[in-house]
């Protein structure tokens, strides 16, 4: 089994080295810290939806965000699209699991959010949908996926492809790259230096 693991650990090495290489990931990371950054500035919010793991990393991401990343700072408007139950539930039952995010993008967003859809393969109905719903209401749209992007690339304003097609090394580096995003929104708003400044978190 020790080759094993040893093997698993070097895909996800070299799939993080090639994240790492790749400057376009690293420019639209600052790009869509930036801009969510300045929406939230400017009183509006980060809709974050995925399925499965991607929905783990929508939840996780948001907690981020609402209570903090590694140091005390105000709460940041984020909500996940993946928790309430019945809503999920009712939309499933009564207009099909497509629309579960976009009816509550419907709902929720305003012109000048940012929606946030995850999804490895790019080609998730669920997220299509929501990410069509948020161009009809002017809302911008980021996508995180992997592989060739799917049918994503067409609906989203910003988007970053992992150069993988493994599920889990996508997810991986989704996640490293979320935790990221969050520090560029809170450097934008609040200072490069402001976790030297802030208090620990306990």
């Amino acid at each position: 089994m020790k080759p094993l693991v040893q093997k698993q650990l070097a895909q996800s090495i070299a799939t993080m080295q090639a994240v790492l290489a790749d400057g376009h990931i690293a420019d639209t990371i600052v790009a869509i810290g930036e801009l969510t950054a300045h929406a939230m500035q400017s009183g509006h919010k980060l809709l974050v939806a995925g399925n499965g793991g991607s929905a783990a990393d929508a939840q996780h991401l948001v907690a981020e965000f609402a209570v903090r990343l590694t140091v005390n700072r105000p709460a940041l408007r984020a909500v996940a699209l993946t928790t309430d139950t019945s809503i999920l539930t009712a939309c499933g039952n009564d207009y099909g699991f497509d629309r579960i995010f976009s009816r509550q993008v419907e709902a929720l967003g305003q012109p000048g959010d940012v929606f946030l859809g995850i999804s490895t393969s790019g080609n998730s109905p669920n997220i299509l949908c929501a990410l069509e719903q948020s161009n009809k209401q002017d809302i911008t749209t980021i996508g995180f996926t992997g592989g060739d992007g799917g049918r994503m690339r067409e609906l989203c304003d910003h988007i970053v492809i992992i150069p993988s097609k493994v599920t889990m090394n996508i997810q991986e580096s989704h996640l490293a790259l979320e935790h990221i995003f969050c520090m560029v929104v809170e450097r934008t708003l609040f200072g490069m230096d402001f976790d030297k400044k802030a208090g620990p978190a306990s």
